[in-house]
């Protein structure tokens, strides 16, 4: 039983969650008054209450049926603002707080995967308390649903990768959003290779994140 359930899971961070498709992005255009990010400006100070990453991870095919998802919360993080725009930032992702939300009724069952997803057959918490990312250059981006392009580097498993998310960014009365759109990431690439017995299934490398985040401006 256990291991036809963990056959199912698949997580990840930074996040990110909830929640996309295989499909590798297109480039993505931007304006021309793109930042590479400084401390130059005022700061603000991430609120950890309203502040997460959501995750999905799924088998061969991507169905509600063959998936789990859930969050993990941030420990700490902070943004610079210059000119009423977002211009750096980095958060920092508690991830012995990493949880399934689609077993929350299943108190049992959601004891086993969380403590399967933190050991070394995925994350490793024990040595790898936390993970983050970290701002490097804020774009606006040209049309679409989504507001900014934000690069920046990844670090799971003290494994450190640049990654772009396409995101929706306000700064307004003294509070910073940031809500990006779901990111596929590649688990292998971070070091988290687990696979169940092949009877069971295959557990795709993609893992879906979106990181949502509140800070505020620092009196």
């Amino acid at each position: 039983m256990i291991k036809k359930l963990f056959s199912l899971v698949i997580p990840a961070f930074f996040a990110a969650a909830v929640v996309v498709s295989c499909k590798k992005d297109k480039p993505l255009t931007s304006e021309s008054n793109e930042v590479s990010t400084t401390k130059d400006g005022s700061q603000y100070t991430l609120d950890t209450l309203n502040s997460k990453v959501e995750w999905k991870g799924y088998k061969v095919f991507k169905s509600e049926s063959t998936s789990h998802f859930g969050t993990i919360k941030f420990e700490s993080g902070d943004v610079t603002v210059k000119d009423g725009k977002l211009e750096s930032g980095k958060f920092v992702a508690d991830m012995n707080s990493l949880t399934s939300v689609d077993l929350k009724d299943d108190a049992e069952q959601l004891a086993k995967l969380n403590g399967h997803l933190k050991s070394g057959d995925f994350f490793e918490v024990e040595k790898f308390p936390t993970a983050s990312f970290e701002i490097t250059k804020v774009a606006p981006a040209a049309g679409g649903d989504y507001n900014t392009l934000l690069d920046g580097n990844l670090t799971i498993k003290g494994i450190t990768k640049p990654v772009q998310f396409k995101a929706n960014v306000s700064v307004k009365d003294g509070v910073v959003s940031v809500a990006t759109e779901p990111k596929d990431i590649k688990r292998e690439e971070f070091g988290v290779k687990f696979q169940a017995p092949a009877e069971n299934g295959v557990l795709k490398d993609e893992v879906t994140l979106q990181i949502n985040v509140k800070a505020l401006e620092k009196k």
